[in-house]
């Protein structure tokens, strides 16, 4: 039987089957098979169909799947995991921000390969002109917890990469003073690359790089909790860091 219901929700937000198939990344004919051939997703593309098409997921689906736990519904929130940061395609940092409408938000200790990319200058530039809120979370470079992490990873540079970082930024600070820049002391488990409800979490483990360890893609759904946990850290350390000087940028 075909799912009307999921047609209709379609047709009254003006999304298309290819939308609604890149918004979860599905196949397009995956789509059309469940709403002309009544076929049931996976639980997890249940929940990220109704929260692209602001619906209750009862609505959309009878079947018994679609009650869940929160449990079923945090991990219904990853959409992939990467087993190394460097596998992640180099265009998907870029193209969750390029999504961004309300929020754009870095929290890393240098993240210096993101600070390289001109084309991640002209986002951020692009971004707050749009009047989205854009900050960026460094490492301070004096602290204990930056020193350790040096060591943690086999180097003692880390205050240097921050420095160096703080530099490849430095001309964004006086042409677009909307954009925050903050420096933190805290103990990172995870850098964390916010854009709306997406996420990439960046987790750190001991003595690896933080480009040789696993990254998780997430979508924030209703009643997940997943996403919003890793979300309220970057509020908290926001909340506690403080403004970038000079002398965090020459060690002078």
């Amino acid at each position: 039987m075909p799912n009307e219901r999921l047609r209709s929700a379609l047709l009254a937000q003006g999304v298309t089957i290819q939308e609604l198939a890149d918004s979860i990344e599905v196949n397009p004919k995956t789509v059309e098979r469940w709403i002309t051939q009544g076929k049931v997703p996976y639980r997890r593309h249940q929940y990220a169909t109704a929260a692209k098409l602001n619906v209750d997921v009862t609505t959309l689906w009878d079947d018994s799947r679609a009650v869940a736990t929160s449990t079923d519904l945090s991990k219904a929130e990853i959409v992939t995991i990467y087993p190394h940061r460097h596998m992640v395609p180099n265009s998907l940092w870029r193209e969750i921000y390029e999504r961004a409408e309300s929020r754009v938000d870095v929290l890393v200790y240098s993240g210096l390969w993101l600070s390289e990319d001109p084309l991640f200058h002209d986002l951020l530039k692009r971004k707050a002109e749009e009047a989205t809120q854009v900050r960026i979370l460094l490492g301070d470079p004096g602290c204990e917890a930056v020193r350790q992490r040096g060591i943690d990873e086999g180097h003692r540079i880390m205050d240097g990469k921050i420095r160096n970082a703080l530099v490849n930024y430095r001309p964004l600070f006086a042409s677009h003073p909307e954009i925050g820049f903050r420096l933190h002391d805290g103990t990172l488990y995870n850098s964390l690359f916010r854009s709306d409800d997406e996420m990439l979490v960046n987790t750190h483990v001991y003595g690896i790089g933080a480009y040789m360890a696993p990254v998780l893609h997430l979508r924030r759904l209703p009643g997940g909790g997943l996403f919003d946990t890793y979300a309220n850290s970057i509020e908290q350390t926001w909340g506690s860091a403080r403004p970038v000087s000079d002398h965090d940028i020459t060690g002078a």
